[in-house]
């Protein structure tokens, strides 16, 4: 048994010595996995027009009918998006969410972000009577947004966890070249949560967590050190756009999900009139005693 071992050992130490040679010459090229989300390797992708949509990921839900008019705000003071953008140098998630959601059909986008200031332009040229007769940006045409749509990063790592430190104990000598060639393999990682709030009695109507994961493949680096490394390690440099997307992607379906099969929550005694917990000496409903 031991000397099986050992032959074991010294095949995965030849085998990792000519995967370092290789690397070194220029004949193999790592790379990492692309985020997997559900176990396919795609993410959000291509193009929406109205109720049509061109390329989009096969992992996209899909609604037949529109359940009504959304606004996607982020909040650009919170914590996350200052650490998103100073940190990962990415910029607003908003695009990348619209066109998602374009693309599903399961909501129509409305704009309530910096392009608002260009749309009330317009209407504020027409009124200064600039514009050409017939230009049609008369009062009453904008669509009023039913929802808002608010994302936001509850957890975005880099690296979070490799796989070589464990089998440099297993193998011995070989162990240590494979524990090399694993070293340069690390997971990155991304959790995002989606609210959506109805804009006209202000409650929450529905909240998804979602999250994404892939691999880093550092092979050169994890041999010959970061200097040999050079362009092997895949995604080294820009993982966490393509993680973000993956999990807001997640957490998008799982959203749509959750409103399909969507029943009003509903409180004894009114909804926004005092609820079930009643005080001494309140007005509500409850605090009088009024239902029970």
């Amino acid at each position: 048994m031991k000397m099986k071992r050992l032959n074991i050992g010294k095949s995965l130490a030849r085998w990792c010595i000519y995967v370092a040679f290789m690397i070194t010459i220029g004949l193999v090229e790592c790379a990492a996995t692309e985020p997997v989300l559900g176990g396919s390797s795609t993410t959000a992708t291509g193009a929406a027009g109205g109720a049509t949509a061109e390329g989009a990921s096969n992992q996209l839900e899909r609604c037949a009918e529109s359940l009504g008019t959304v606004a996607v705000v982020e909040d650009q003071g919170s914590p996350w998006y200052g650490y998103l953008h100073s940190h990962y140098k990415l910029g607003s998630t908003v695009p990348v969410l619209r066109m998602m959601i374009q693309q599903s059909n399961c909501f129509v986008v409305v704009e309530r972000g910096r392009a608002m200031g260009n749309v009330m332009q317009e209407r504020a040229l027409e009124q200064s009577g600039e514009m050409r007769q017939g230009s049609g940006f008369h009062k009453g045409q904008m669509v009023a947004a039913d929802y808002t749509m608010s994302p936001s990063i509850t957890f975005s790592q880099k690296g979070t966890s490799g796989v070589g430190g464990a089998l440099g104990g297993l193998m011995g000598s070989a162990g240590r070249v494979f524990g090399a060639v694993a070293g340069g393999l690390k997971s990155n990682e991304a959790s995002t949560t989606l609210i959506l709030v109805d804009n006209r009695s202000s409650v929450q109507l529905a909240a998804a967590e979602g999250n994404a994961k892939n691999w880093d493949f550092n092979i050169a680096g994890g041999l010959l050190g970061s200097t040999a490394g050079g362009g092997a390690g895949g995604y080294t440099n820009t993982p966490e756009g393509k993680i973000l997307t993956a999990a807001f992607m997640d957490s998008y379906n799982k959203l749509v999900r959750a409103t399909r099969n969507y029943r009003a929550q509903t409180v004894q005694g009114g909804l926004g009139t005092g609820g079930r917990l009643g005080v001494q000496g309140g007005q509500t409903p409850a605090s009088q005693g009024i239902g029970r």
